[in-house]
């Protein structure tokens, strides 16, 4: 009987070309051959690197079921442990419901909805066509052999496989369809709508508030307002002036970039609206200045906060005007330039206290996007690790492939004030330090004592030996010198007991005596 339904199920899957009927065919015979009741399959995102849903069956589709709607709306980081040992190895793996609810709050909503269907625990396989990883199927645990899964598994990802190739036919046959209309029409702007292509590639997240931003960018992208992006240092806003620029009529034009911080008070001027030769002492060229360089581009201040204020009465001309004058120049030049600034400041505040003209703070204030801090959005701390780990597992020369759960959770409970900058710093910290290929322990950042020393009156830093060393004594200090075992150092430095040995004579720590003792020799 399983011999003769097996058949039927991959003849069937052969011919499967769209999802509707792939949905058919795995409802008719998963029950029957796997005694199933339920599944779900994710499939990989290539250009973020998740894993995001695909199909699922229930007993009940209720479109209301909350639970239902987090499965859809979700991603899972190919970094997150469950994700990475499935695509270690080619058996299916299994993992307890009620583990996976505690360990992967963030990445794996469909939990909640297993254990509300009563399942105990789930197998997680992986789909793979071609030798290429195409997703991966969920179910509950089921008492069927390995080899009847894997062969089920692996004809599901043949179907998948044509499904998704169908799809990209179907957009190519729908964009020469819109060509020929506008050849029709005589349009003589062949080219696709701007700001209809969501490209956001370069930012990470999935959450609410990143929902908020990539739909502030659609809106505004396409015209030439300016726009004021403001949030805390790290939190990304020069990513976002980029998708702007990306999604704009102006995509064509390279983006110019001015760091109003990071230039001396009086060469702001000349950098920004350039110089005539032997317009001030050193001057011995012409030079063009941003706003030039950015004509029929945009132009991207950033640190806005930081410009003087004689340079705000000129700013505020340019953008009104649309024209400038070089430092010693004569003349007038026009320039279509779209101005996209940002600053960490309070610019309110700033107007308030006399530090920045109100005109040019209302005129910059067109169209509003604020960022919000990485520990305002944690549910993307996943997405954001997988691609930080993808990123520099390269450039350090680590063979890091994922993140365990545990570690995952200290990253989520973190407050992060450098925001996004400061956690890739902490996962290339903690790749560098990282001999498994998955990352088991992660190197918080932190402020305070352990970061400096005093010698005399002067404060200095302290290198990273001592920092460790001097936590690995308060360590063993509370632990009354017990290295091993329950309650041991190496427990709660979450290490085995020989690294942990192995540090201790490197950083030339002595156990000695230990209990009572206020100073390791």
């Amino acid at each position: 009987m399983t011999s003769t339904l097996l058949w039927e199920i991959f003849n069937e899957l052969a011919t499967v070309r769209d999802i509707n009927g792939l949905q058919y065919i795995l409802k008719q015979y998963l029950r029957q051959l796997l005694r199933v009741s339920a599944y779900i399959i994710t499939i990989r995102n290539a250009h973020d690197n998740t894993y995001g849903y695909f199909l699922h069956d229930w007993p009940t589709d209720d479109p209301k079921d909350e639970s239902a709607k987090g499965i859809v709306d979700s991603k899972m980081p190919i970094a997150v442990d469950m994700t990475a040992a499935i695509l270690r190895s080619d058996d299916p793996v299994t993992f307890n419901i009620h583990a996976v609810i505690k360990t992967h709050k963030y990445t794996f909503p469909a939990a909640a909805f297993w254990r509300a269907a009563g399942v105990e625990n789930i197998l997680g396989i992986r789909l793979k066509a071609a030798g290429e990883d195409i997703g991966i199927l969920w179910l509950q645990a089921t008492k069927a052999n390995h080899r009847l899964l894997k062969g089920i598994a692996a004809q599901i990802a043949i179907a998948i496989s044509n499904v998704l190739r169908g799809r990209v036919i179907e957009r190519q046959m729908e964009e020469i369809r819109r060509y020929k209309e506008r050849l029709g029409n005589e349009k003589p702007d062949l080219q696709e709508e701007p700001g209809t292509n969501n490209d956001h590639s370069e930012l990470i997240g999935a959450g609410p508030e990143m929902q908020k931003i990539y739909q502030a960018i659609r809106e505004v992208a396409f015209c030439d307002s300016t726009v004021l992006i403001l949030g805390e240092t790290g939190t990304g806003k020069e990513l976002i002036a980029r998708a702007i620029q990306d999604n704009s009529t102006r995509k064509n034009k390279r983006m110019i970039k001015v760091n109003c911080a990071a230039l001396p008070a009086n060469l702001i001027e000349s950098e920004l609206f350039g110089h005539e030769r032997g317009s001030f002492t050193g001057a011995v060229d012409r030079k063009i200045g941003k706003f030039e360089l950015a004509n029929n581009s945009t132009l991207f201040l950033d640190e806005i906060g930081e410009l003087p204020p004689d340079l705000q009465v000129k700013l505020l001309r340019a953008i009104q005007e649309r024209e400038i004058e070089r430092v010693g120049g004569k003349r007038t030049i026009k320039v279509n330039v779209r101005i996209v600034a940002a600053t960490n400041r309070d610019l309110q505040k700033e107007v308030a206290e006399g530090r920045f003209r109100s005109d040019l703070y209302y005129r910059l204030n067109v169209f509003p996007i604020f960022v919000p801090a990485l520990r305002h959005r944690l549910e993307d701390i996943p997405l954001l690790v997988g691609h930080f780990i993808q990123k520099l597992a390269g450039k350090t020369g680590k063979n890091v492939t994922g993140i365990s759960a545990r570690a995952l959770d200290r990253l989520t409970k973190h407050n992060w004030p450098g925001n996004i900058r400061e956690l890739e710093n902490c996962i290339e910290r903690s790749l560098l330090m990282s001999n498994r290929p998955v990352i088991e322990r992660v190197e918080l950042p932190g402020f305070g004592g352990l970061l400096s020393r005093t010698v005399g009156n002067d404060t200095i830093c302290r290198t990273l030996h001592e920092n460790e060393r001097d936590h690995i004594i308060a360590i063993l200090k509370k632990c009354h010198g017990k290295v091993s075992g329950s309650g041991g150092a190496a427990e709660i430095l979450d290490v085995n007991t020989s690294t942990l040995n192995s540090r201790m004579r490197k950083l030339g720590i002595q156990r000695g005596r230990l209990i009572g003792q206020t100073e390791y020799e």
